[in-house]
């Protein structure tokens, strides 16, 4: 039998650089008992998403704030298992009310409107302040409350982890977990170029917290349906490579979800597998939307920059990994982006 793990003290945390901690304080300076504040993240939240909104959700419930997590798409079935103990946070199905009666809106790792599906259009005509946790380079339009932002951190989980810090806030087991799986995700399992020293000490003191990392690594990664398999089989038959760019690519076959029961967040690291190939600097992922858009995943290695080819088509994202959705049938986006892709491969931007 395997020892029983032990956890440490928590102890006093990792410093919060001076200019995180000036925004930081802004935005403490916003919240106060009693107030209704929505919290909200991007379409088809990732595990940075889903993780920022439920450990904010812990630390403003324990300030006795009134929180609710108003999602514009149900929470992954993945990513369930942060809101064990606390199912009541989950408001989604009712968050255009919530975010109409709110004292406060707090959008995390997104600072765009056009990212929140259709409670964009609610929270641009709401008047009360938006503030906004982010980590991403792109800049994006909110109506105006706090900013947090910084394209320096390695997920938004970080950002929250300042934020408390920042303020004094004890950080429970439920919402270390939380923060933990955001941090965990959006460094690829701590193997991306994002993973600094820094993230990987903010992620130490989370554990010291006394939560399980092997929980969250099976509720993550070692989870998967038999329709996932099989929907990963079926894109990877599409595979596509031209080593003569370091190009990669895989197409979403119309009805593929719908045909192995799985919904858009299923798709979740699809794109890796082209990247994961020798010598490919960039790899794409295209899938067919049903509003007659296409939805592009652009992750990249070494030098490429992602987030350069993905705004030039309306998207955006890190320098590693972006997205973008293009209008148009499939062969005519797929031409545009190659085309662009190919040009920066090359180095001929």
């Amino acid at each position: 039998m395997a020892p029983r793990r032990q956890s440490a003290a928590p102890g006093r945390g990792v410093r919060v650089p001076a200019f995180r901690r000036h925004a930081a304080e802004s935005l403490v300076e916003m919240l106060r008992p009693g107030m209704r504040v929505a919290l909200t993240t991007h379409v088809n939240a990732d595990g940075d998403g889903c993780g920022s909104v439920v450990a904010l959700w812990h630390l403003l419930m324990d300030r006795s704030v009134r929180a609710a997590i108003t999602n514009p798409t149900p929470f992954p079935e993945r990513y369930r298992f942060l809101l064990k103990g606390a199912e009541r946070a989950d408001k989604s199905a009712e968050a255009v009310k919530h975010l109409q009666r709110a004292d406060a809106i707090i959008v995390t790792d997104i600072s765009d409107l056009g990212r929140l599906g259709h409670l964009g259009r609610i929270i641009e005509q709401v008047t009360a302040p938006v503030a906004c946790i982010d980590h991403h380079a792109s800049e994006g339009v909110l109506p105006g409350g706090p900013r947090l932002v910084d394209p320096a951190a390695c997920a938004t989980g970080e950002l929250i982890y300042d934020l408390a810090q920042t303020a004094g806030w004890t950080i429970t087991q439920e919402a270390a977990r939380a923060l933990y799986v955001a941090i965990m995700t959006d460094t690829g399992g701590f193997r991306f170029s994002n993973t600094t020293p820094r993230a990987l000490q903010v992620a130490a003191h989370l554990l010291a917290h006394g939560l399980d990392p092997e929980e969250a690594y099976r509720h993550v990664y070692a989870s998967e349906s038999e329709g996932r398999i099989r929907l990963i089989a079926e894109v990877l038959d599409t595979l596509v490579v031209e080593p003569q760019y370091g190009l990669a690519w895989v197409t979403v076959p119309p009805g593929a979800l719908e045909r192995h029961g799985l919904q858009p967040d299923d798709l979740e690291g699809v794109v890796e597998y082209p990247r994961s190939l020798r010598d490919v600097r960039l790899a794409l992922l295209f899938r067919p939307l049903a509003n007659g858009r296409v939805k592009v995943s652009f992750r990249s290695m070494g030098s490429v920059d992602s987030a350069s080819l993905a705004e030039r088509f309306g998207g955006g994202g890190h320098r590693k990994a972006a997205g973008a959705s293009l209008a148009g049938d499939m062969a005519e986006v797929q031409s545009l982006v190659l085309a662009a892709a190919r040009r920066l491969c090359a180095g001929r931007s």
